[in-house]
């Protein structure tokens, strides 16, 4: 009875001890699991791109993914950095899901009626003065370009040739600031150049130096000998 009861005990320990081990391996991997990770952007632009495809992979893998196991209609618009898309339509196309959307009535919200506020007189009379002027301008660049059937008044072509001149003025200005940046830009362009081509000489003149110390070298006279025959007198 002793040795069953003794039994008993040891197989309730090993028991025991199977449990807690189980247990440690439980959770020895969200001990061992890394801390978070902090969502800020990454400045290294290598590893931007890189993150970047990784991730819009990822993303449209799990858009097709969900679409195919809930047989859900998704679209995904992704915009890059440099303002390249990229989409997806899992069922039909683009286009049709963006009318889907629009007509949800989610997409057409209804815009908050605008407040009405009558202006004060100065920027009334403002804001005619500015819709006589684009009249007159319109009509001016009608008028240049071969509609000679609208006659403009006096007051109106003094208009449109004030307009004219500041367009000519700004043109050249633009003009005049392209250039400086080509003039610029060739300077810096000689600058290199002369600084290549005066490395350049100053190996030629180096090489030629060496060349003429080789020559001078191999054409040296050799050294008198005397002959026996001298020494027989």
């Amino acid at each position: 009875m002793a040795n069953h009861i003794t039994a008993t005990q040891s197989k309730k320990n090993r028991l025991t001890a199977t449990l807690k081990l189980v247990q440690t391996s439980v959770r020895l991997p969200v001990e061992m699991a890394r801390g978070k990770v902090q969502l800020k952007r990454i400045e290294n632009q290598v590893h931007r791109q890189v993150t970047f495809c990784k991730r819009r992979a990822g993303l449209l893998k799990k858009a097709k993914e969900l679409s195919v196991l809930c047989d859900a209609e998704i679209g995904v618009f992704i915009f890059s950095a440099h303002g390249k898309l990229y989409e997806l339509a899992t069922k039909g196309t683009m286009k049709g899901l963006i009318e889907r959307y629009m007509n949800s009535g989610r997409g057409a919200q209804p815009e908050p009626a605008a407040v009405e506020t009558q202006p004060d007189p100065d920027t009334k009379e403002e804001i005619n003065m500015l819709k006589h002027e684009i009249e007159v301008l319109q009509k001016g660049l009608r008028y240049m370009f071969g509609a000679r059937a609208e006659e403009m008044s006096l007051d109106e072509l003094l208009v449109l040739e004030k307009h004219l001149e500041i367009w000519i003025y700004q043109i050249r200005s633009t003009k005049m600031d392209i250039l400086l940046k080509e003039i610029q830009q060739l300077r810096n362009k000689e600058e290199i150049l002369t600084a290549a081509n005066q490395h350049l000489h100053d190996k030629v003149e180096e090489n030629a130096e060496i060349s003429n110390l080789a020559t001078m070298i191999t054409n040296f006279p050799q050294p008198l000998t005397i002959q026996n025959e001298i020494f027989q007198y």
